[in-house]
């Protein structure tokens, strides 16, 4: 990703009004070089095409139908294990050439086609497997399932996904609406992890993780995840900065901590003779 297109997601992720879709084309961005400006034109393009071929629908059960018709039986988005093993299921541009993508990225063109065509369809981030809501959160609603293409769920459905993921039941706070911001960060979190067990792509955990710095919520240990995968690129003075920073912030909370991460800093700046 260009220096201006990494600046645009920053300023995305700041707005006031969130736009989920344009983030999720960003994070393409940096991935594919050849997505410019007419490629995120073109993506974008292709949402409101598929939002055209949506009926309206007089209740909350005729949306996920009709959206689960038109997006998982017409247009053929779904989800096989082998999609967890591609870096390109979690990047919207493809997913939307493809048809293939991860739940939560298959969950994305769900949300951004019914936003357009005035569907009531939300994220909802069960622990393991994100699914949709369609209707109203706070009322009567039901859960669709995109991965499946948009197969309607009970609440036995949640059960074994929750189960099969915590161990334990579920409890009303996995059912709310998902945060835009959450979700870019899940899905940055999914490449992060993606690359973590291929060490030739470490450039892919670095710009997954410098791209959740620049959400407005994150952990502030990416700082240290950064600078780590800094010293395996070879960059040893910027992760050396990078931990000496770090460090500063673990002071007050963990002195002990903090010098540690001194000492890495350190043994990075000797690297540089």
């Amino acid at each position: 990703m260009g220096t201006g297109m990494r600046e645009r997601f920053a300023e995305a992720a700041r707005a006031e009004c969130v736009d989920l879709g344009l983030l999720c084309l960003l994070v393409g961005a940096e991935a594919d070089a050849s997505l410019d400006e007419g490629g995120l034109e073109s993506a974008s393009a292709e949402l409101d095409r598929l939002a055209e071929r949506v009926e309206s629908a007089p209740d909350h059960v005729r949306w996920a139908v009709t959206l689960a018709e038109a997006l998982g039986t017409r247009a053929g988005f779904l989800g096989r294990p082998a999609d967890y093993q591609r870096l390109d299921s979690s990047l919207l541009h493809q997913v939307l050439r493809r048809r293939r993508g991860l739940p939560i990225l298959l969950s994305v063109v769900w949300m951004e086609v019914g936003r357009r065509a005035g569907a009531p369809v939300h994220g909802v981030a069960l622990p393991g497997h994100f699914v949709v809501g369609v209707g109203d959160p706070a009322g009567e609603r039901v859960l669709a399932d995109p991965f499946r293409g948009g197969r309607l769920m009970g609440p036995e459905d949640v059960d074994v996904i929750v189960a099969g993921a915590t161990g334990a039941p579920v409890s009303p706070s996995m059912l709310i609406p998902a945060d835009p911001l959450d979700i870019v960060h899940r899905i940055l979190n999914n490449i992060r992890a993606w690359a973590a067990v291929r060490p030739e792509h470490v450039h892919v955990s670095l710009w997954a993780v410098e791209l959740a710095l620049l959400l407005p919520r994150h952990p502030a240990r990416l700082r240290y995840e950064r600078a780590q995968l800094l010293v395996k690129r070879g960059d040893f003075a910027t992760a050396a900065t990078e931990l000496d920073a770090y460090a500063d912030l673990l002071t007050r909370v963990d002195p002990p901590a903090a010098e540690t991460v001194r000492r890495q800093a350190r043994a990075a700046r000797a690297m540089l003779n």
